[in-house]
């Protein structure tokens, strides 16, 4: 099986793939937590802005762990819903008002926590590489790709050192293009691919960004 040092060296390997497509006028967005320090060497690699894409799930009442859609940052946030689970549950976007309002605020505070108010990058135009430390089920990934487009970049690119294959196929039609380093047959969970792969804290998130800033 095919392993990864850590996220450092996961997106060390991930850059130089990025870097061989020679995407225009990026921008790299990271999911964060653990994706942040995957796409640092991305950004550095193709001397591109690094920023996080914030989503936050939305839950079904009563049943908050089923995912009902996710609110993904923009200005303003955009929601975005599965359709199925809405049409058999018998609920609308309205009956998600409550929800949507309370994520809308839990995002603008975790920039603020990670990037002191810093305002997000304008994509208008840009490419959007989208970046994490992996896949596994991709509804987190799916949100965040869907709600990207209402941002405006130009193109939409996935990035990833490793995720199943049948997850991979169903993101396809949501990204421009994906680049993923790995795709195992065997696959059962994203930090099994890594030697180290521990949590990833608010101050660790924080400290890669600012040596981001340090790098323009």
């Amino acid at each position: 099986m095919f392993m990864f040092s850590d996220r450092t060296d996961a997106g060390e390997r991930l850059a130089e793939a990025v870097a061989k497509a020679e995407p225009a006028d990026p921008v790299v967005l990271a999911l964060p937590r653990g994706g942040v320090p995957v796409a640092l060497p991305v950004a550095r690699a193709l001397d591109a802005p690094l920023d996080l894409l914030l989503v936050r799930k939305i839950g079904m009442p009563g049943q908050l762990e089923l995912a009902a859609g996710a609110l993904v940052e923009g200005d303003p946030p955009e929601a975005v819903y599965n359709a199925g689970i809405l049409r058999l549950s018998g609920l609308s976007e309205d009956d998600f008002a409550g929800q949507v309002a309370e994520k809308t605020e839990e995002i603008a505070e975790r920039r603020r926590l990670w990037l002191e108010d810093r305002a997000p990058v304008p994509l208008e135009g840009r490419t959007a590489v989208v970046v994490d430390d992996g896949i596994a089920t991709g509804a987190t990934v799916r949100a965040a790709l869907s709600g990207l487009r209402a941002r405006g970049p130009a193109s939409v690119w996935l990035a990833v050192p490793v995720a199943p294959a049948d997850t991979l196929r169903a993101l396809r039609p949501l990204a421009d293009r994906v680049i993923c380093l790995s795709t195992p047959a065997d696959f059962q969970a994203v930090g099994l691919h890594y030697r180290r792969f521990g949590q990833v804290s608010d101050a660790e998130v924080a400290e890669l960004i600012r040596q981001d800033d340090s790098e323009e």
